[in-house]
């Protein structure tokens, strides 16, 4: 592995809850050089950057809703340039601002806004995707009409290679598709296929339950159908400088920590 190796932490939050810094201390003994937050649980971007220097922790990036970002952008953003955070990630588009609705054309504007206040503040904006954005418009992905919409000075990827896999799409060359704008990968894993059940549930979205069951099941990186020997290959030529481990619901009978030591030990083998 050439490219050091974050996890984002909303992979464990139930622990980050529970005991923040000895959350951050057991994921930097499993082997991870940084970390990708989701939430700061009350405490401020300094006493974070703190935290992370102390424990000798890279703090990569944060994912942030982007309402509260859209609302007031410089006061929710100051926090994440404390901690020294380069790069603020837009993780999810609730239903009302997606693809295929009268709000996705101001979502796309938004979004231009929101990149605009992390350059002048010295951050740059990603955005993450899920599979809702592989909806086409006119014949073209929704996803990439965002990044042809808004420029790449102030709005980068964060490509999820499993939701890239689930939308219908091969990771790796999509992965490939946006080299040099491409700075971060999420590299997440699956089982099954998302069938007609609830989906979102499983990362802590309220879904509506229906009779048909999906068998989709997120997985520690290397135990599922993903293919991250290409997978890191196509990031490292598309000048990735992080690839960021996510697993947003324990399976296989583990825990969310024995999970991410199973994801990067993985990794360390290849």
């Amino acid at each position: 592995m050439k490219l050091p190796i974050a996890i984002q932490l909303y992979s464990v939050r139930d622990d980050m809850e529970k005991d923040f810094e000895g959350t951050l201390k057991k994921v930097k003994e499993l082997g991870y050089e940084g970390v990708e937050f989701a939430g700061l649980f009350g405490k401020s971007g300094l006493e974070v950057k703190a935290l992370c220097d102390e424990i000798g922790l890279v703090p990569v990036s944060a994912h942030v809703p982007y309402y509260d970002m859209l609302e007031n952008p410089e006061e929710v953003l100051k926090d994440y340039r404390d901690m020294g955070c380069k790069y603020v990630v837009v993780p999810y588009l609730t239903e009302e601002c997606r693809p295929g609705t009268d709000g996705w054309d101001a979502t796309v504007e938004g979004i231009g806004k929101i990149g605009k206040v992390a350059k002048e503040m010295g951050m740059l904006l990603l955005y993450h995707n899920h599979d809702f954005e592989f909806l086409k418009i006119d014949g073209k992905y929704a996803l990439d009409i965002l990044y042809d919409t808004v420029p790449a000075d102030i709005l980068e990827t964060e490509i999820d290679t499993c939701w890239v896999n689930v939308g219908g799409e091969e990771p790796a060359a999509y992965v490939e598709k946006y080299t040099g704008r491409a700075p971060i990968v999420h590299l997440k894993d699956f089982s099954g296929s998302k069938g007609n059940g609830p989906l979102y549930k499983l990362i802590g979205i309220e879904e509506e339950e229906t009779e048909n069951k999906s068998t989709f099941e997120f997985r520690p990186v290397g135990s599922g159908v993903q293919n991250f020997p290409k997978i890191i290959e196509a990031s490292e030529k598309a000048g990735a400088n992080w690839v960021v481990v996510e697993q947003d619901d324990p399976s296989m009978g583990k825990t969310p920590i024995e999970c991410a030591e199973m994801s990067i030990g993985y990794l360390k083998t290849l």
